[in-house]
């Protein structure tokens, strides 16, 4: 099964939405969004509230909901994940 979510890119206050399948990890949500903002997946996290999401938990796992909004933020520890 898969939702429709929002990627918030916090820098610049843009949105890209997603069709993400429940077993896609975290990780792979951010390698999208990146990609698409044409940043380095690696020094990104995602937030969703006020959650720091895990990069190896999946959409079921954070149980993603259809119009979720994530938000990309720099990895506040540096670029590790």
């Amino acid at each position: 099964m898969s939702v429709e979510i929002s990627v918030k890119n916090t820098a610049n206050g843009d949105s890209v939405r997603m069709r993400v399948d429940s077993n896609e990890r975290v990780s792979e949500i951010i390698d999208s969004a990146a990609e698409y903002w044409k940043k380095d997946a690696g020094t990104y996290v995602l937030k969703k509230g006020k959650t720091l999401l895990c990069g190896s938990d999946t959409a079921a796992e954070i149980n993603l909901m259809n119009d979720d909004i994530l938000e990309l933020l720099p990895d506040p520890e540096g670029g590790l994940r």
